[in-house]
């Protein structure tokens, strides 16, 4: 049995009970008086909060897993920089093997300065695929961010993942929503999802919620449902395949292949959801997230691999010419967003 596969599902099952759920019910109590405290100190003022000399834009959600903010950061950032700006976007640099105590830059928004393994998995993302955004990762986001504005003069600093790192003032706090599984069973960690109470929503002054499913109008709906029921503006997030392309040759999949697919991202449910709507899945194999692949990992798969961006550039390092990648198109009001 996987454990955190397992305490994944009674996150997302409003029923759940036994013994492992009332024993993560126990430990949940440690973690409310934990967050909630360091939630009343920054509200009371008695934790500072930092301004920088450029507009703050955080981006983060209240559960754990993928609910899409990488996209989104990307999407957000491409706009900024078509309308003249300077960004910078700001990551803790989760699963990545430089140390966070410094700064790390990882693109200066032309050269790339680190490998996937150095940089983790979503900022060297990022900064492949931006050009023209500085990519920074440190635990300090406040040093960082000043760095930023006095090194390369940004003007727009995205925070990736950062609703809860308080201690940098933004003027947007963007908050990510899960169209299907939205905050599951409503429990903090580790009994639930949430990384904080629903109290976190008075910080919120935008709602994007990510529709999780090829037909969006449950998430149109969902995103109707909160903004009445919160009074802060609501947007729905479009994600939708685009094609499927060789990370070698860049040669398109022809739809109805037979594929494997691959991944090692949060919430996986999507990508397999978007493959089978043109593809004959075969097997699908499913790593934790942020899993460092091995060679072994995938060496003995037969045939065609589909995987998400995510997943290819740690792949692209083992040089097989059968590995593909699900380009998606991201699709959202940005101006409303940053209005």
């Amino acid at each position: 049995m996987n454990i955190k596969t397992e305490i994944t599902k009674i996150h997302y099952n409003k029923n759940a009970k036994g013994l492992i759920y009332n024993l993560l019910g126990m430990c949940s109590v440690f973690y409310a008086i934990g967050a909630g405290f360091k939630n009343f100190l920054y509200d009371k003022k008695l934790l500072k909060s930092y301004k920088v000399n450029a507009t703050v834009i955080s981006i983060g959600n209240l559960t754990t897993g993928g609910v899409g903010k990488t996209p989104v950061t990307a999407e957000l950032a491409r706009y900024l920089i078509s309308q003249g700006k300077k960004v910078c976007i700001l990551s803790r640099g989760y699963s990545g093997s430089l140390s966070n105590k410094r700064i790390n830059v990882i693109s200066d928004g032309i050269n790339l300065y680190h490998t996937s393994k150095e940089a983790g998995d979503e900022p060297y993302w990022l900064a492949v695929n931006l050009d023209g955004a500085v990519v920074i990762t440190c635990k300090n986001r406040v040093k960082a961010a000043e760095y930023a504005v006095n090194n390369y003069g940004v003007t727009h600093i995205i925070l990736d993942d950062g609703f809860q790192y308080r201690k940098l003032k933004r003027d947007i706090n963007l908050l990510l929503v899960d169209s299907e599984k939205m905050f599951g069973n409503e429990k903090l960690l580790p009994q639930g999802p949430l990384r904080e109470g629903m109290e976190g929503f008075k910080r919120v002054n935008k709602i994007l919620v990510v529709s999780k499913n090829i037909e969006h109008s449950r998430a149109e709906k969902y995103a109707r449902v909160l903004s009445k029921k919160t009074n802060i503006p609501s947007f729905v997030c479009k994600t939708t395949p685009d094609y499927i392309y060789n990370i070698k040759t860049g040669e398109h999949l022809q739809k109805d292949s037979s594929i494997t697919a691959l991944s090692a991202i949060g919430q996986p449910e999507q990508f397999y959801k978007f493959l089978e709507t043109d593809f004959n899945i075969t097997k699908t194999i499913t790593f934790d997230d942020h899993h460092k692949y091995t060679f072994s990992d995938i060496s003995s798969i037969a045939g065609v691999i589909v995987t998400t961006e995510k997943d290819a550039v740690k792949l692209a390092s083992f040089d097989m010419d059968n590995i593909y990648a699900l380009k998606l198109k991201t699709d959202f009001d940005t101006a409303g967003i940053l209005a």
